[in-house]
């Protein structure tokens, strides 16, 4: 099953509002953004890390950027670093490599959302390709995945 499915599936079970967007190929959120034509802070970026070597997803708007300081003291952890593709590739076999979507519940993988996306009453989302995406209330998306909230990202 393809990410999308998968995601579409989880959605419609929950009663969830989304709408799927198709758009030309896109690498990064900002781009993801441009292609849309919306604010890239309601763009969820996903950026995996390892934090005392244990893998972690964190959610920013897509402008932002993660001050790993600011989160290992969040985390209270001993380390936090930027996770390489190698480390995390295997683990979402139905998506492309850097369009996880931040549903990372579904893998397995504990879900960090920085405070800053949770402003925005929508949010738009890799689902699974760098062609498409999806858009839906944050407030869904907060009850599907509880993820934590912190204040780990730094915007431009």
């Amino acid at each position: 099953m393809l990410c999308r499915e998968r995601l579409q599936r989880m959605l419609e079970e929950a009663g969830v509002s989304y709408q799927v967007m198709t758009h030309p190929v896109a690498y990064t959120a900002q781009e993801v953004a441009a292609q849309l034509h919306v604010s890239g802070y309601q763009v969820a970026k996903v950026v995996m890390a390892k934090v005392d070597d244990r893998l972690v997803m964190l959610v920013l708007p897509a402008p932002h950027r993660v001050d790993l300081e600011r989160l290992r003291r969040e985390l209270g952890a001993t380390s936090t670093r930027i996770a390489h593709e190698e480390e995390f590739a295997d683990v979402f076999p139905d998506c492309e490599v850097g369009a996880m979507p931040p549903f990372g519940h579904l893998y397995g993988i504990p879900v960090y959302v920085d405070r800053s996306l949770t402003r925005d009453p929508e949010i738009v989302f890799n689902a699974g390709t760098h062609r498409e995406t999806i858009r839906m209330r944050y407030e869904d998306y907060e009850r599907l995945v509880q993820p934590q909230v912190l204040d780990f990202a730094v915007g431009p």
